[in-house]
């Protein structure tokens, strides 16, 4: 019985390491997504993110330094959407596609150029890598069965980032949805034509949106390279925008259900390592690659039968033209 729960735990604590970048990305999703503006390139801004933190963290030493510097360049690729879809009406879809594939070859080329590792930074050692963190007690309490077990190695043992998403979930729901700054950002994001003669600036409030945007996608392409690893890997995000954008339409651009959206994804990525090889009942050693493919499987089938019954904010993807 104890070892069934240590396995369900062990479980858990990978679902939540797993979930981080996709509550971050799907997080800055909302901002973006509430306030109009379509944002496909969630992907590029974290890969960008991802390879300015570990060369941030490679030449500094410090793993906030790597932080810092990912938040600065995924705003700056999230402004740039902006003046592509807010300053230009241009289509927002091809902004965040050629966001997506901007950054997949920029960083793979830079690091190419910077560090002739194939594609690759340098491995971090481990004081520019953000480290798991004891919380108090938690070696004493391990030896407690079950909710000592579950102190020690669910809730202590991951790293700041960690710490900061799950912090980070109930003040992003508070801002959009308990703030005046939150109401006018729904508002613009459904009636901008009603907000505007109120003397409320759409397009600023769609890059303040953008800025939010950028910087949570900056922490989680951080939280892949300087604390899920400790280097940059081309294309190390292997999708995990897109499943975070497909989390947020299947929580109706609503926090806690888009959480618990990107939760049932990391669940499903942390269970198909542990299926890999096993024998299941009537069915034999699954193919690796089948198993592999699970995550995604299960987003394609979620958004199939839940897609519809999600309502996006009105205003999504529509260009705003003031009226003079």
């Amino acid at each position: 019985m104890e070892d069934a729960f240590a396995q369900a735990v062990s479980l858990l604590a990978s679902t939540v390491r797993l979930a981080v970048p996709l509550v971050l990305a799907a997080l800055a999703g909302l901002f973006a997504e509430r306030s109009g503006i379509v944002d496909i390139g969630l992907e590029g801004k974290m890969l960008a993110g991802a390879f300015a933190a570990a060369c941030g963290a490679h030449l500094m030493g410090s793993p906030w330094a790597g932080l810092a510097l990912a938040v600065v360049v995924a705003v700056a690729f999230s402004l740039v959407h902006g003046f592509a879809c807010i300053t230009h009406r241009g289509n927002q879809v091809v902004s965040g596609m050629a966001l997506n594939v901007v950054a997949v070859g920029l960083t793979a080329v830079l690091a190419f150029a910077w560090f002739e590792e194939g594609g690759k930074t340098p491995t971090l050692p481990d004081p520019a890598r953000f480290r798991p963190i004891e919380l108090p007690f938690a070696a004493a309490l391990d030896g407690v069965p079950y909710l000592g077990r579950f102190y020690s190695r669910l809730v202590s043992g991951h790293n700041a980032l960690v710490y900061l998403a799950v912090l980070l979930i109930p003040v992003v729901a508070f801002v959009v949805f308990r703030t005046r700054f939150g109401l006018r950002l729904r508002a613009v994001g459904e009636n901008p034509p009603a907000v505007d003669p109120a003397g409320i600036s759409v397009a600023r409030l769609r890059y303040l949106a953008l800025v939010a945007c950028g910087a949570l996608c900056g922490i989680a392409g951080a939280y892949l390279s300087i604390a899920q690893s400790a280097a940059f890997q081309r294309e190390m995000t292997a999708g995990k925008g897109f499943l975070a954008l497909a989390a947020l339409i299947f929580g109706k651009w609503m926090p806690v259900p888009t959480v618990l959206a990107c939760l049932l994804f990391a669940f499903a990525d942390a269970a198909q390592g542990r299926l890999q090889g096993v024998a299941l009942p009537f069915v034999g050693v699954v193919p690796v690659q089948a198993i592999q493919a699970l995550p995604y499987v299960l987003t394609v089938l979620l958004l199939a039968g839940f897609v519809g019954k999600a309502v996006a904010p009105k205003a999504i993807g529509v260009p705003y033209v003031k009226e003079k």
